[in-house]
This record gives structure tokens, C-alpha cells and sequence, in this order.
């Protein structure tokens, strides 16, 4: 199993020095994917619920100061040569269809064919707002629309495209991305509309495991949301082989044993045997691909976290 690391844009470890010290760390210890989250703007006062969360607060502070995601990303991209650049998740809707096509395509091609295009609609109303976005109501469908245009923009040598929400014609877009056909798109989300979208657009289904609407906080229950896509994915004519399977553990700290609603163990928590075990019946079902948070109070628990996590957790999966 492939296994990534989150890297901060917000919070007393998003500065230069912290980065390159958690970026370069991580490609020596062999993780396979540096995960970039995206907020251009945090709004100070925010109702909008967060969907990881029991409380549905949005972690950390609300300050508004946050790195942005594609600019991170460039500066990884010259840091390391072997990990894989993953966008974890750009809000599709925050930025214009062909600007973000490109982006990505410029990264793929300055990181010599590593990036990876995880995608979601987002969830925060007040930040759709700040930036003069489409109306948050009609997210889904401007998402579905600008990814038939990235493929588009991507494989066509005279790209044309004619939608509700975005429209272009008569250009060249060039480079074209080093991947192909382009850049592996990584669909976020746990509920119906999030599966339906992996079935249409999605080379992997990326979820986070801890939505208290739509758990995946189990083998059991990750399981069904498996067979749910898989079944999406008939349904629409698409074979369920063709996705493949990578989860997100956004909460994952290996000092901590977390509990479900129904009393059991959440996944990946609990003794290093445990989230062994965890990590090995993942496998078992599928997934190919682990997004792990080693972000703590400080650097240097931070890089303990990663360290140990190579040391002693991987080797009893």
C-alpha cells in the first residue's frame, strides 16, 4: 500500500523552514504522497458546518492566514524528486475551469508527471462567497461541469467547450500534461452525489473515513461504502475495477484510542498492532493508497510521529 502525509497551510508549522524539513523527511522515509489541503480565504465568523467533525466546528484558527494550495505545491515540487503531489482537496468551484486546468498541468509537468488531482465541491458557504464564486447552491453541478472541461483542456489539440458555467473555444493549451491521458483525478466525498461523481469523472474514490453523516470508521462500514460505489458504478456503465480505492485518516494520532457510536474501536487508532492490523485489512478490501495527518503540536513531534509510524506501526501491517 501506497502511504501519504498531509502537509500544512495553516497553523505554526505552514512556514518555509518546517515544510522542507516535514517534505524532505517524509521522501526519505519513503511516503509515497505530500496531500495539500486548499482554503484561499477563512472567513472569521463561519456557520457553515464542517462535515469531519461530531460538532461540526471548523478546526484550528480562524485568522484568514493560510498558504495557497497550488503555490505550496510548486514549492514541494522543487523540494523533492520521488513523491507524488496530491491536492487534498481543491475545491473545484473556488477557481475558474481553464486557470485550474492549467495549474495542474504546470505542476505535472515541473514535477516530471507526479501530480495528483484530488478534487471535492466543497462545504463552506462563507468562503464561496469571499471569493465571488459560482452560487454555493449549484456546486455540484459546476464541478461536474469544470471536470468535463479539464479532460477536455488536457487531451483535446483543439480544445472546445460549451457549458452553463464555463465556455471556451479557439485556444491552444499547451503543454499538454506529461501523464496520460492526465493527471490521476482523485473524487472526495462520502455521500450519494460525491459516489456518483466517482463513477462519472473519478480515477480513485478518495473519502475521509470520519464524516458523522456518512461513516467510514470501520472496516465494516467502509466496506458498504465500497459496495454502494461499486454498485453506482454498474448502474452508469462503468466498470468498478476501473476506481481505485484510497482512504483518509485526517484524525489518525498513534497516542490515541478513538471509540465508535456503537462502542467499537475506530479505525486506525488504538496500539500499533492494532492500526497494523487496521492498515493490512484495507488491503484486504482494496485500497491502495493511505492518507495519514502526522501534523502535531510541534516540529519536532511532528517528525518523531512519522518516524515511528515507519519504525514501528507500518512493519506489523
Amino acid at each position: 500500500m501506497n502511504i501519504g502525509m498531509t502537509i500544512p497551510t495553516r497553523g505554526p508549522l505552514a512556514e518555509p523552514a518546517s515544510i522542507k524539513q516535514l517534505a524532505q523527511h517524509a521522501e526519505a522515509l519513503g511516503f509515497a504522497y505530500l496531500a495539500v489541503p486548499d482554503h484561499i480565504v477563512v472567513p472569521r465568523e463561519i456557520d457553515s458546518r464542517y462535515p469531519y467533525s461530531a460538532s461540526g466546528k471548523f478546526p484550528g484558527s480562524t485568522s484568514g492566514s493560510c498558504l495557497d494550495q497550488f503555490g505550496l505545491l510548486s514549492f514541494l515540487a522543487g523540494l523533492t524528486e520521488n513523491p507524488h503531489l496530491l491536492t487534498s482537496v481543491t475545491v473545484i468551484p473556488h477557481r475558474g475551469a481553464v486557470e485550474t486546468a492549467k495549474m495542474v498541468t504546470t505542476l505535472d509537468v515541473l514535477s516530471n508527471g507526479r501530480m495528483t488531482l484530488g478534487i471535492g465541491a466543497g462545504w463552506m458557504r462563507e468562503e464561496f462567497e469571499a471569493l465571488g464564486a459560482p452560487p454555493f447552491e449549484q456546486r455540484g453541478q459546476v464541478t461536474d461541469e469544470y471536470l468535463q472541461a479539464f479532460k477536455i483542456l488536457w487531451t483535446e489539440q483543439d480544445p472546445a467547450f460549451a457549458g452553463e458555467f464555463v465556455r471556451f473555444q479557439n485556444i491552444s493549451f499547451l503543454p499538454k500534461p506529461l501523464q496520460r491521458p492526465h493527471p490521476p483525478i482523485w473524487v472526495g466525498g462520502e455521500s450519494g452525489p460525491a459516489l456518483r461523481r466517482t463513477a462519472r469523472y473519478g480515477d480513485a474514490w478518495y473519502p475521509i473515513g470520519n464524516n458523522p453523516h456518512y461513516p467510514l470508521d470501520s472496516i465494516d462500514r467502509f466496506a458498504g461504502g465500497i459496495r454502494r460505489l461499486n454498485q453506482i458504478a454498474t448502474e452508469q456503465g462503468r466498470d468498478p475495477a476501473s476506481i481505485s480505492l484510497v482512504y483518509c485518516a485526517l484524525w489518525f494520532d498513534e497516542s490515541k484510542t478513538l471509540t465508535l457510536d456503537n462502542g467499537g474501536r475506530h479505525l486506525l487508532s488504538g496500539t500499533a498492532q492494532q492500526i497494523g492490523e487496521d492498515i493490512a485489512a484495507l488491503a484486504e478490501i482494496g485500497v491502495l493508497g493511505l492518507i495519514l495527518n502526522f501534523q502535531r503540536e510541534t516540529l519536532e513531534q511532528s517528525l518523531d510521529a512519522m518516524q515511528y509510524f515507519v519504525d514501528v506501526i507500518y512493519p506489523t501491517a
